[in-house]
């Protein structure tokens, strides 16, 4: 990839595209992928730990793979819950191609491929779902968090998987200090060195007038 990141917005390497096969929710299927973007040739052990062990998306609303890449988390979540929208979102403009490609080649009408600036700001998520970039740095991660986990539904979870020895636990810490009030984060399960996250909002139920009996 030369001087290229997967974050990278334009990547300057070869394109060079490929066909790989892969299981998704559960289905064996074939993909299209490209040089100058995360983890080309399968799916990356990060996000294999979070596809095992999440739930089942929720069957509507709006749905938030942050950090798309080629497309396996939105691509699942597309197959699984085909009347929710899901909104896969990256920087990088060929990983956007990508994930365009393979919804349309797998016939999922339901997945839009955008840029972080293109999501429409009252769009609010049932799930959110993430193999974040964290090689972008500290600061970098930080913000990409403060910006989307304040964005999901009332009662709804952010998933996310960070390799315990790319700074796990530390980012878990600082999730809990950050998002304090309204929301819980704790370790969801761990595997193959990576651990899964869980941030979830809590709701602010109204309360029922009483009917206080007459005296």
């Amino acid at each position: 990839m030369g001087s290229d990141h997967y974050f990278s917005a334009s990547p300057a390497s070869a394109e060079n595209l490929r066909r790989i096969r892969v299981t998704l929710a559960g289905r064996d299927l074939e993909v299209t992928t490209a040089g100058g973007i995360f983890s080309p040739d399968h799916v990356d052990s990060g996000t294999a730990v979070l596809l095992a062990n999440t739930p089942p998306p929720p069957p509507g609303g709006n749905l938030l793979d942050l950090g798309s890449g080629w497309g396996p988390i939105a691509l699942t979540l597309a197959i699984e819950s085909p009347h929710a929208t899901v909104w896969a979102v990256d920087v990088n403009e060929r990983a956007l191609d990508l994930v365009r490609r393979n919804a349309a080649a797998l016939g999922l009408s339901n997945v839009n491929a955008v840029l972080p600036d293109d999501v429409p700001d009252d769009v609010v998520f049932r799930s959110i779902r993430s193999n974040p970039p964290i090689r972008v740095g500290k600061n970098e991660l930080h913000g990409l968090l403060e910006r989307w986990i304040p964005r999901l539904d009332e009662r709804a979870d952010a998933w996310l998987v960070v390799q315990r020895n790319l700074g796990s636990d530390s980012l878990q810490r600082w999730l809990a200090s950050t998002f304090e009030r309204g929301y819980s984060v704790h370790r969801a399960a761990t595997g193959r060195g990576f651990r899964v996250i869980k941030v979830r909002r809590h709701g602010s139920p109204r309360s029922e007038p009483i009917d206080l009996p007459e005296l």
